[in-house]
């Protein structure tokens, strides 16, 4: 089973930006120097303490901090850009990190209605032109542009020898649809979905079509935190979730909590509750009680590929989980 990291670039409290990002250049190095398939950084606009508006910069600067991980946007929000600039732009990371760029697509905000408006005119127009502007970007990435398009003498320079992987990300039967109707591999959000996931992914398959050969291929991206004992995992957990219901709240202080300032926060009895309560997006445990977990999950979805989403307050707490999970999953084969 692949193992991959996605990086929502979260800012923890005691924290500045540049210190979050460089964290997402370590974390992609560790996660190379542990054989993990792919780093993918997310795209979030003024959203929750995350650090990363533009994956794209992002990726320029770990490119030269890495050798062999793929790195990629997980994802670029589609309505915000027009499909050309988007390819130029991974041509040119192609161009820059041969055989090593992933380009995965969006159609979520990502942000607040207010800053879709400073983003783009109009945003809701834009997300009803979403399947389209795919077709126009999977033609500029392909060389396959209609004759008959007034696009059809301009090319997204510098063309790759090595273009892009496109991938579609989504969380509802909707982009599973989509990336199936387009032939796309398809990446799904367990961490984040409320519908059940398998009976998706399992849509997807069933109607995929097929161009090139290309067969429905698909990514799980799943929420974990790995210790060394399950009562460290579970303490871990309790900051991801304090500042889920801190954002809920619209607390001003969205940066991820340090166990402190969890105990010492005035918590409803209700909010108490959530933050001892199980969920079933969130893998919580021990080394081998997660390695067991995560290749149930794999079973469950029968997926090629399983992308790890770890959050805590202390980023060498992260990366202890990120290589826990690593060796535990190798021992489990």
């Amino acid at each position: 089973m692949k193992l991959s990291i996605l990086d929502q670039a979260p800012i923890s409290s005691g924290q500045t930006a540049e210190e979050a990002l460089q964290e997402s250049v370590k974390l992609a190095q560790l996660g190379e120097s542990l054989g993990y398939e792919r780093f993918w950084m997310a795209e979030h606009h003024d959203l929750f303490g995350l650090a990363c508006p533009n994956p794209d910069v992002m990726l320029a600067h770990i490119g030269t901090q890495t050798k062999s991980i793929r790195i990629g946007a997980g994802a670029v929000l589609l309505p915000y850009y027009k499909p050309f600039r988007v390819a130029e732009t991974y041509n040119l990371l192609s161009t820059l990190f041969p055989g090593r760029i992933d380009l995965g697509l969006g159609r979520a905000p990502g942000g607040s209605a207010e800053v879709s408006l400073a983003l783009v005119d109009n945003y809701l127009q834009a997300v009803g032109r979403y399947s389209q502007s795919i077709d126009e970007l999977m033609d500029f990435i392909q060389g396959t542009v209609p004759e008959d398009s007034m696009f059809a003498n301009i090319k997204p320079s510098p063309l790759a020898d090595n273009p892009p992987d496109l991938w579609l990300l989504g969380t509802s039967e909707r982009s599973a649809l989509l990336a199936a109707d387009k032939g796309m591999a398809y990446a799904f959000g367990h961490f984040m979905s409320d519908f059940p996931g398998q009976d998706i992914v399992q849509s997807y398959r069933e109607r995929f079509t097929k161009k090139d050969g290309q067969k429905p291929t698909v990514i799980i991206a799943v929420h974990v935190i790995c210790a060394p004992t399950t009562e460290e995992a579970y303490q871990l957990a309790k900051s991801t979730r304090a500042w889920s219901l801190l954002q809920a709240k619209q607390h001003e202080d969205l940066r991820i909590p340090s166990l402190e300032e969890v105990d010492a926060y005035a918590w409803t009895e209700e909010e108490e509750r959530k933050l001892e309560s199980q969920d079933r997006r969130l893998i919580i445990g021990n080394p081998e009680e997660v390695a067991r977990e995560l290749n149930e999950l794999a079973m469950l979805y029968e997926a090629d590929e399983l992308m790890l989403v770890t959050i805590t307050h202390d980023p060498e707490a992260k990366f202890t989980s990120y290589k826990l999970v690593a060796e535990a999953m190798a021992e489990s084969k």
